[in-house]
């Protein structure tokens, strides 16, 4: 009789896809076993009402309290999460025990008539409610207009049609992961509009002390990927990087170096510079990058 193994997933579309692949890599590579995908309701899911934008909260516990829940109470044996939605530091007994290929972490724009970012009419309506992307827009097209956006991916395509938004912009690697690739009308070149930390990287959560499950998850644990994420997340935490912090980061890995693009927004202008360093520096990449512009911010 086959072990059944349970994976923890929100419920939304995006993370049922992200958590069947994973499922279907595990399956792959442990044929012997029997995985399972069990849907968990998260505080973020039942609250459709909240600004959060406008909120001191951070939402990363918003969309991971309940899986890790159910993860510490061994109801699941491993969780799936957006690595982008994962604060810094583990619950006490839980760790990343997987960090696999990345999809791409650009973000893109999908708009009505197919006109690209420069293409759009002065005083365009853009549909998004991420600051990040707001400050990175202000700063290429300071004559668009910035519409709150929220609810899922299909809600906000959805909403592109029917509520007078001219453009949306979403992360390509959702829209990727639940199909959809074809709707995107342009890919926004990384490296003038930043990414968010980590974007487009999955986070697969278990216990510390599950052996098991940890060496099942060696099979599809991506080493370059943990080192560049290490870097993205250690620039993210030195310019506080909470859901409502506006700045961004993209990776470029050219053999054993790495190009780290970074950028802050303070008062509605942005700082930003690039460095480039032997990947092996680790964290140390994402320190340097910040003095050099926390040095720009006081002159």
């Amino acid at each position: 009789m086959k072990k059944k193994i349970v994976i923890g997933s929100r419920g939304s579309i995006l993370a049922l896809a992200q958590s069947e692949i994973i499922k279907k890599k595990l399956e792959s590579n442990f044929p012997e076993l029997e995985f399972e995908i069990k849907k968990i309701v998260t505080t973020g899911d039942k609250d459709l009402v909240s600004n959060w934008s406008t909120s001191n909260k951070s939402l990363k516990s918003f969309f991971t309290k309940e899986i890790e829940t159910e993860l510490l109470n061994g109801t699941i044996d491993l969780a799936v999460h957006s690595m982008k939605d994962m604060p810094i530091v583990s619950p006490k007994g839980l760790i990343c025990g997987a960090t696999p290929d990345r999809e791409d972490q650009r973000d893109v724009l999908i708009s009505k008539n197919g006109k690209t970012l420069l293409e759009l009419p002065n005083g365009a309506i853009i549909g998004t409610s991420s600051l990040r992307r707001t400050m990175n827009l202000k700063n290429l097209r300071p004559d668009l207009q910035i519409k709150q956006l929220r609810g899922n991916i299909h809600t906000r395509l959805n909403k592109l049609k029917t509520e007078g938004y001219d453009a949306i912009l979403l992360a390509a690697a959702g829209l990727k992961r639940v199909g959809l690739e074809s709707e995107i009308t342009e890919y926004l070149n990384p490296k003038t509009f930043l990414p968010a930390p980590a974007q487009g990287v999955l986070y697969i959560q278990c216990r510390e002390n599950d052996k098991k499950i940890r060496n099942i998850l060696k099979s599809i644990h991506n080493k370059e990927i943990e080192k560049i994420v290490a870097i993205e997340r250690e620039f993210s935490k030195i310019f506080d990087g909470g859901c409502h912090t506006p700045m961004g980061c993209y990776s470029e890995v050219k053999g054993d170096s790495i190009n780290f693009y970074g950028v802050y927004f303070q008062e509605e202008k942005g700082y930003s510079a690039n460095i480039t360093e032997k990947l092996e520096e680790g964290i140390k990449v994402a320190q340097k990058l910040a003095n050099t512009i926390k040095e720009k911010i006081n002159g």
